[in-house]
């Protein structure tokens, strides 16, 4: 196929000519044309030309703005800081993770004693000259003799599985290959991991996953002869991991895929021969065990509590219809729980920030943790040590590390970070907007204290609204160029996430999706009629579902906006499902071929369609993708822009920018997000006539 034969005019701005074919999808009666389904093939030739003279023009592009290396040079100090994980505790030693500055991957560490020297345990700069890959998860067996780690090639999400002799800190021969949405669970000399069968060569990236099965692996043997520990053959797409209780007796499984919640089974590892037992069997809802105390399990569950509450059931009896409540459901949303110490560390979220509880282990309340501000918090711990430790951030409180006394109710700072700015310039509030319906949407602010709300600050808008995920406050040193320019960083709870529970995350969902981009237009409105902004100041971004939800809003509202930016979107609502793990989002979207009503509502907002094309303005986007994101395909992507510069949608650029050897986002290595970073950043700041001060 030849893509590139001459160039279209289009206004002032010159696009590659992208192919047409003449392709047609009949859905319920309906024709939809799909001209672009060749770019879907992205490891074809016709499509790297295609890539290749895209990225040309973004680059040119870019290339013209006069601050962008200012802005690279200010996000790369801005980001050359010592950075150091909260510890993990194991068997007397505590491992971290530690960056430099400017080091493309963390690097593991382990110490003695807290106070101790540390050495390097795992170096993943070592692993490739270019930083791409990834390490993805360390898994440190119970006894402390060995380290299984998982690493990432070019932001896959394929996994390879290593292991490391802790007393020798040799490597050895263990190499488990294929395995994906993967942990490792110690069992003596081995471990429980989740794999695939090899793809189809060419197909590693695009191709639906099928048949996830579980193994157990022995140190020392080859990968063919793991032994097969479950499968479920009837439902060839659904994910199947594991845990296991620290003690090492009890296995638990986990069902999931295609519904918001998951199954639970067990295995009891101290019975010869003994049987996976199912606990549940509803998908809906969710149960995840906590930890296994002498004969109770602890379970942290929505069944019967949609802002989520702890229950405890007996090993001997551990179905469903057994389990009894330790901590009921309360007004704000329990978003975590752990065991550590011999208590109950609970986590609640209230309007969209962290809140933390100390419970003992029959449900009783005994004090809340003081935290600095309103923010985030994550704890690491063991069941029986009651050295804790928890990890606390916000918008402009950098990632520190605490060290908190459990029984005296005290927290110590441990480790705090030196960032080169001044926190105390900046201010972080939080509104409250009504939505179209009614619905009050909460939004985080953050700005510059002196800020004048005349109608003329520039705004980042940034938003996601699915998959019962929460937008809890954080820390980043990217927004802090464009804070320190007079720009608001703005943060919008919207449904579909998970700050107010299942009942907030089921109204953004199939039929309700309408209300997130709702909510989202919502907030921009209320920026505007609160003098924060105005529509030549704003911009709007989201990734993932969120780029989903930008480009929603941009064809539905593109009078509302100066600038968007959709990331690694969900950009073709008719088709999604075919692709890698596409499927598993069903239970958010819905699919095209569930139902007439479902496929009528998804081609109703689908990105891809309904670009308007009748000389209506859009604002200027740009699309940024990468070649090996393996979850929301690029195709997406690359149908998206190809059909925003065929239409007409008036003068402000259509843009895509598309990385190489990455992924969906994690295990970026850090030259890599300096560079995405700077071109986000500097293709807002320069549409909303910004200048780097």
């Amino acid at each position: 196929m030849i893509v590139l034969s001459a160039c279209q005019v289009k206004t002032k701005w010159v696009y590659p000519v992208t192919e047409k074919d003449h392709t047609v999808d009949n859905y319920f009666g309906t024709e939809v044309p799909d001209p672009y389904r060749w770019l879907e093939n992205d490891t074809s030739q016709a499509t790297a030309v295609w890539v290749e003279a895209e990225n040309e023009v973004t680059n040119a592009y870019l290339a013209k703005i006069p601050f962008r290396e200012q802005l690279k040079q200010r996000l790369t100090d801005l980001v050359n800081y010592e950075r150091i994980g909260i510890p993990q505790k194991k068997n007397g030693k505590y491992y971290f993770f530690k960056n430099d500055g400017l080091q493309n991957q963390n690097v593991l560490y382990v110490k003695d004693a807290l106070e101790g020297e540390a050495t390097v345990l795992l170096d993943p700069n070592t692993l490739s000259d270019d930083g791409t890959v990834a390490l993805s998860g360390i898994h440190l067996s119970n006894d402390g003799k060995y380290l299984a780690y998982a690493i990432s090639r070019s932001g896959s999400d394929w996994r390879e599985i290593y292991v490391i002799d802790l007393t020798t800190r040799e490597l050895l021969d263990d190499h488990i290959l294929w395995a994906k949405f993967s942990g490792a669970s110690w069992k003596g000399d081995g471990f429980y991991y989740s794999a695939y069968d090899a793809p189809v060569a060419g197909k590693e990236y695009s191709n639906v996953n099928e048949n996830h099965k579980i193994y157990y692996h022995k140190l020392g043997e080859p990968q063919s002869k793991d032994i097969l520990i479950f499968q479920n053959p009837k439902e060839p797409k659904r994910f199947y991991s594991t845990d296991i209780s620290e003690d090492e007796r009890i296995l638990f499984i986990f069902e999931s895929g295609a519904s918001s919640g998951n199954n639970l089974f067990m295995k009891n590892l101290t019975q010869t021969n003994a049987p996976v037992i199912a606990l549940t069997d509803n998908m809906e809802d969710t149960y995840y065990p906590i930890e296994v105390i002498g004969n109770k399990m602890y379970i942290y569950t929505n069944y019967q509590a949609p802002k989520y509450r702890i229950m405890t059931t007996d090993i001997a009896s551990p179905a469903l219809e057994n389990w009894k409540e330790a901590v009921p459901e309360n007004e704000s949303v329990l978003s975590g729980a752990q065991i550590i110490g011999g208590h109950l560390i609970l986590t609640y979220d209230k309007d969209a920030s962290n809140h933390a509880y100390v419970f003992d282990l029959d449900g009783k309340p005994l004090h809340e943790i003081t935290l600095p501000v309103v923010g985030s918090v994550g704890f690491s711990g063991n069941k029986d040590d009651k050295e804790v430790f928890y990890n606390f951030t916000s918008f402009t409180y950098p990632s520190t590390i605490f060290k908190y006394d459990i029984d005296k109710n005290i927290s110590e700072l441990y480790l705090a970070p030196k960032v080169a700015f001044t926190p105390e310039d900046y201010i972080t509030e939080q509104v409250f907007y009504t939505s179209k319906d009614g619905t009050k949407i909460p939004m985080f602010l953050t700005y510059k204290k002196q800020l004048k709300k005349d109608g003329k600050n520039p705004v980042f808008l940034y938003g996601y609204g699915g998959f019962n995920i929460s937008l809890n406050p954080g820390f980043s040193t990217s927004r802090l160029p464009f804070l320190e320019n007079g720009g608001i960083y703005a943060v919008a709870n919207l449904r579909g996430g998970g700050e107010y529970g299942e009942e907030w995350h089921q109204a953004g969902t199939k039929l309700k999706k309408q209300n997130v981009f709702d909510d989202f237009i919502a907030a921009a409105e209320y920026l505007i009629q609160e003098k924060y902004t105005n529509k030549d100041k704003l911009s709007v971004v989201g990734g993932s579902n969120g780029g989903l939800l930008v480009g929603a809003v941009v064809n539905q509202r593109p009078d509302l906006f100066k600038a968007a930016v959709p990331e690694v979107g969900v950009m073709d609502m008719l088709r999604y499902h075919i692709f890698t793990i596409g499927w598993n989002w069903a239970s958010d979207y819905g699919t095209s071929a569930d139902s007439e009503e479902m496929f009528r509502y998804l081609y109703a907002y689908s990105p891809i369609h309904n670009i308007k094309n009748d000389g209506t303005p859009y604002p200027a986007i740009l699309v940024t993708t990468a070649d090996h994101d393996d979850r929301v395909v690029p195709a997406h992507s690359f149908k998206y822009i190809a059909t925003l510069q065929a239409s007409d949608t008036g003068d402000a650029p259509k843009l895509i920018r598309i990385e190489s050897k990455a992924g969906h986002g994690s295990g970026k290595p850090i030259t890599k997000v300096i560079e995405e970073t700077t071109d986000i950043y500097a293709f807002i700041m320069y549409n909303l006539g910004m200048k780097m001060k």
